[in-house]
């Protein structure tokens, strides 16, 4: 079974190409971004608020967003929040241009990106099963995305720490806002039959309470949602501290703060493409129990890394372990839910990882300013073992009722 068998669909390998292209300059404009506010200010804790602020609006907005996209064209919203995101990578490269080193105006247009990006996410994954003709390959096309994404990841750091070394800043936010055309261009060659929407006459809220009823009675689907927002709360964000490791730790530049974001990079690409080679009938709680242990034993060796080798290969393995988490996560909940409730289940989703993530970073962040960054990324591991063993008794706890009422049954 070949693992790029999603790119024989025309519209699938349109969105493929233009995102690939398109998220090599968003993780340029990510790193750039973390290292010129770390750069400034020196502080651990600015540097997880302004992570804050770009991920928050996920966790206001996601819930609503789900019902927004439920109830509009997908597409449409998908075009409008690339170019507006277009416009923001614009305006920070103005911004860094001129020398205009403003925190509130960086932090301004973060929190901007976040409030598209809770819309543009959203959209991303519901649109997903439109661009599949063959639905049997949906989980391969899910796992093949976040090979991309991965792979953007690993590339985009890498160009990012040349450029931050020897061009600047605003070169890394200017070939972002480059980079959208990719993307803008291969959708508006899109040949989408997307079925006519019935809105529904009931008010917004009312369908995004309905969301949360179907979660609430779906228990297989809410405990990998919990799940997720536990690890995005008190594991996910060691990623916040990486410029600390890089800069602080091991004495290193923004060459080597492109090291470690690469080599997460390569890590979650490697766990990408494992996700991809699976058969639609593979056990996915299995695989987000072990990619869990295997992300918070990496991130305590990580914590008490003595080397810089030794640490990039720790990032890389808690890389690896994260991407295979959250894309097996994403996976169940898009073959599981509903159709017409998908957009909302993966609004929880999305509101669980990139909206409880920010609260998650400014506390790390803060914990680090007070008792050090390699203790709070020792505590984030262990936390992480402790989540995955709370998820492992839930589900024997839900499996043994399930087994119990169905002998009751019989």
């Amino acid at each position: 079974m070949s693992i790029f068998r999603s790119l024989r669909h025309y519209n699938y390998r349109l969105f493929f190409t233009g995102q690939a292209i398109s998220l090599i300059g968003t993780w340029m404009q990510r790193v750039a971004i973390s290292w010129l506010v770390y750069r400034l200010t020196g502080s651990a804790f600015l540097l997880g608020l302004i992570t804050f602020l770009s991920l928050i609006p996920s966790l206001v907005l996601a819930p609503y967003a789900g019902s927004y996209v439920d109830r509009h064209n997908k597409y449409k919203i998908l075009v409008i929040t690339q170019i507006i995101l277009m416009l923001q990578a614009g305006a920070l490269a103005l911004m860094i241009w001129f020398k205009v080193y403003d925190m509130f105006w960086i932090a301004a247009l973060s929190l901007v990106q976040g409030l598209v990006n809770a819309f543009d996410v959203t959209a991303r994954q519901s649109l997903m099963v439109n661009l599949i003709d063959d639905k049997e390959d949906l989980p391969n096309a899910i796992a093949l995305n976040s090979s991309m994404f991965n792979a953007a990841r690993l590339i985009g750091p890498a160009l990012a720490g040349v450029i931050l070394s020897t061009l600047g800043e605003d070169i890394c936010f200017l070939i972002n806002f480059v980079s959208f055309i990719a993307v803008l261009g291969c959708m508006v060659m899109m040949k989408l039959k997307l079925t006519a929407h019935q809105k529904s006459k009931e008010n917004i809220w009312i369908d995004l309470k309905k969301g949360y009823d179907y979660l609430k009675s779906s228990p297989d689907l809410a405990s990998m949602v919990l799940m997720m927002a536990a690890s995005s709360l008190l594991v996910i964000p060691f990623t916040t501290l990486l410029p600390v490791f890089a800069k602080d730790i091991f004495n290193g530049n923004a060459t080597t703060f492109g090291w470690f974001e690469s080599a997460a990079g390569f890590g979650a690409f490697f766990g990408a493409i494992y996700m991809a080679t699976l058969k639609a009938s593979q056990n996915l709680q299995k695989i987000v129990m072990m990619s869990g242990i295997l992300l918070a034993i990496s991130v305590v060796a990580l914590a008490i890394s003595p080397s810089l080798v030794l640490a990039l290969i720790c990032t890389g393995l808690a890389a690896l372990g994260l991407m295979a988490q959250t894309s097996s996560i994403n996976t169940y909940l898009q073959t599981h839910a509903d159709d017409v409730m998908r957009g909302r289940t993966l609004s929880y989703y999305i509101m669980a990882y990139q909206g409880v993530l920010p609260i998650g970073s400014l506390l790390m962040g803060y914990l680090a300013h007070l008792f050090g960054t390699q203790t709070v990324v020792a505590f984030e591991g262990v936390a992480g073992l402790l989540i995955v063993a709370a998820f492992v008794y839930n589900e024997n706890r839900r499996n043994q009722l399930k087994n119990r009422f169905s002998l009751f049954g019989n």
